[in-house]
């Protein structure tokens, strides 16, 4: 989708929102606005929803008596908005409604526990959720056995729009400091859930009966055009029936399979039973929840499984609770298997789910966690999230950006103690998914968590045996307070990196140098920067930065060319390379090789090589990297050379392309090695000729 037409289709959204906000406000202040003007309202045949209707009759009727009631204008227009679009989902109206009859249920429980003196009819009656489909008459029955409702209630409640029943019970509970842990159960907010219904049924039914002794039985029904009827009925259980008389194009819905599968997504974790068809349907408990001790190795697999869509076990389990800065309940799992494709590009999704009070808002949560951190799946639940009127997209505010950064701080935090008491399964981790760690680094702005994330990187090092990965907190102790730097060394194994030139001065000092094999690591130090006050630097740069100028060079060492002849040489050096190096010096910090390249950034040269160097002509190359060429003025083919320059031009000529070809391999800034198979054929032929 272009983003062009993502934005679209977000304005297209938020102006939906918009017009359900003004419609809202517009019904909740009409009859206000009406009694301060003192004139009449709008019209005669249209009631306002806040003085409820003016057709209700001021005794109940009795049974079989129909009581009409007309929807006021902008509600039915609002009813049409919800029902095509409010949600993205049409399936999330299984959610809504099964919330609504949690929400009776815990009502229902909570004046059984809080209020004993308040007469209840039923006491003993199981409470449950009950879910039926039946493909034939094309229906779906939603039924609780909660709290039930009065006739003045289904008024208030069902006739009137964005007014939440339960919002309203929370707010009375706190009023009279009796909210606790069994009021945050209590799931809706807005007021707009029940007539998700109208997305999928043409007529709508609810039977329900109020949970007091001597409580009649009673029938709302409506087909969302213009009116609903309330008629006294017989028979009717304590509690609430929902009977949605589902669209011709809507019929999946009285499919068994189809109502679990939707079950199974959005509302597998609310606390009562969901019966569907008489087969409890939420039988995973929600572990998030429960006391971390009380949860064994087995319902971590199981459930991690659940939430992963995967069959592997998690390496580690974060099961973390905190109250402030922000109600957070996380349970999150750091998978065992290796990371597949899908996973390893950054296109991929969190997989981290996000509910609130146990229901489902968002399987895949775009701004919980970083890009960074996708690898990690599990749970988060938090009462605090601010959710837009169809619950399902999150609003933009620092509470989110909180969220994230508590989860993730945590997240690093809790591997790092991994790292420490569980060494070996870290290791093997890191292994995995250490490349996510680093593109950490090098995505985060922030300079503290940059360097909470590099704590948990491992390199080889020049001092431990190969395969033995130490930290950079580890070099940073074990280095002395005088050393100002951390030095690193990429190359593709421990056999190039410690015959490496740049490597060989370090060596001889005993320098600690860490071996980066990946081509990136480089690159991730580089954005580091430093690591506490050691600044962290290669060791190319670290070459390039001690080298003096020949021309100031006093003692060029015991076999070493005399300066007047290095003063010839080194001038036909850089015309034989003319266009390809910056400049041509001697130096006395090689041991083994004849000659070295450096550049001002090799981790950047060599990143610009791999990526971009294949759309530049050479000199245009060249003339970026200015790489300078620095000789050996005690090794034999130096020596030689110098001699060779008069006795044989052309085969003097050929050596001195094949010594700056072989430094740029060295160095990783060759675009293709190949290229060198041809000088070198030409150098073996003129080599032989004698031969």
């Amino acid at each position: 989708m272009s983003r062009a037409f993502r934005c679209a289709a977000v304005f297209g959204k938020t102006r939906q929102l918009s017009r359900i906000q003004g419609a809202i406000w517009r019904i909740n202040n009409a009859a206000t606005t009406s009694a301060i003007l003192h004139v009449p309202s709008y019209s005669s045949t249209v009631s306002l929803a806040r003085r409820r209707y003016a057709t209700e009759p001021k005794q109940a009727p009795g049974v079989g008596t129909v009581d009409k009631h007309e929807f006021q204008a902008e509600t039915r227009q609002l009813l049409d908005i919800v029902a095509r679009s409010l949600y993205s989902d049409h399936e999330v109206f299984v959610r809504e409604l099964i919330s609504n009859a949690s929400d009776a249920l815990e009502k229902f429980r909570y004046t059984l526990l809080s209020d004993t003196e308040k007469a209840l009819a039923a006491k003993d009656r199981a409470l449950e959720i009950r879910i039926t489909t039946d493909k034939p008459q094309m229906q779906l029955i939603i039924q609780d056995t909660g709290i039930g409702m009065t006739r003045e209630e289904l008024v208030s409640n069902l006739g009137t729009i964005a007014r939440s029943g339960s919002k309203q019970f929370l707010e009375q509970m706190k009023s009279e400091n009796k909210a606790g842990e069994a009021t945050s159960n209590i799931i809706g907010q807005f007021g707009v859930g029940f007539y998700s219904a109208f997305i999928v049924a043409q007529r709508v039914e609810v039977f329900t009966r109020a949970a007091t002794p001597d409580a009649p039985g009673l029938r709302w029904s409506t087909d969302g055009s213009g009116s609903y009827e309330i008629t006294e009925v017989k028979d009717v259980d304590y509690g609430t029936k929902i009977v949605l008389h589902l669209k011709t194009d809507c019929r999946e819905y009285a499919d068994e399979d189809r109502i679990k599968a939707v079950i199974k997504k959005y509302s597998n974790f609310v606390g009562s039973p969901i019966l569907l068809n008489g087969k409890q349907a939420n039988e995973i408990k929600p572990l998030w929840l429960l006391e971390p001790q009380s949860i064994s190795k087995e319902q971590h697999i199981e459930f991690y499984r659940f939430v992963s869509n995967s069959f592997d076990s998690p390496r580690f389990t974060l099961h973390y609770n905190a109250d402030v800065p922000i109600s957070i309940h996380a349970l999150l799992y750091f998978p065992e298997g290796k990371p597949g494709l899908f996973e390893m590009s950054r296109e991929g999704s969190t997989g981290v789910a996000l509910y609130t009070r146990k229901v489902l808002i968002q399987s895949k949560t775009e701004n919980l966690l970083p890009k960074w951190l996708r690898f990690v799946k599990g749970v988060v639940d938090s009462e605090d999230i601010p959710l837009n009127l169809s619950r399902e997209l999150l609003q933009n505010s620092s509470l989110i950006r909180k969220l994230s950064n508590v989860i993730s701080t945590r997240v690093i935090r809790f591997l790092q103690e991994r790292a420490k008491k569980q060494p070996e399964e870290y290791e093997a981790f890191y292994r995995d998914y250490g490349l996510f760690l680093k593109e950490g680094i090098v995505m985060s702005n922030d300079p503290a968590e940059k360097e909470d994330i590099a704590k948990l990187l491992r390199f080889d090092s020049s001092k431990s045996s190969d395969g033995q990965r130490i930290s950079l907190d580890e070099y940073y102790t074990s280095v002395s307070a005088e050393q100002g730097d951390i030095y690193y060394l990429a190359a593709p194994n421990r056999v190039l990196a410690e015959a490496s030139p740049y490597y060989e001065s370090l060596k001889k000092r005993n320098a600690l140098v860490l071996f980066c094999y990946e081509p990136y690591d480089e690159l991730v130090l580089m954005q580091l920067g430093q690591f506490k006050n050691k600044k962290l630097v290669s060791v190319e740069k670290e070459m390039r930065k001690e080298s003096q100028d020949a021309s100031n060079l006093a003692d060029l060492g015991e076999g070493s060319m005399l300066r007047s002849e290095l003063d010839i040489l080194i001038p036909w050096l850089q015309e034989q390379l003319k266009g390809k190096v910056a400049k041509v010096k001697a130096t006395t910090r090689l041991d083994t090789h004849p000659c070295v390249i450096t550049v001002e950034e090799m981790a950047a040269a060599r990143h610009f090589i791999r990526t971009q160097s294949q759309h530049l002509p050479e000199e245009n190359r060249f003339a970026l990297l200015q790489p300078e060429l620095e000789i050996n003025p005690k090794h034999t083919i130096i020596k030689k050379l110098h001699s060779l320059r008069e006795s044989n031009p052309e085969l003097a000529e050929l050596i001195c392309k094949q010594l700056f070809a072989n430094a740029m391999v060295g160095a990783g800034l060759a675009e293709d090695p190949r290229m060198l198979l041809t000088n070198m054929n030409n150098l073996l032929t003129k080599a032989l000729e004698k031969y």
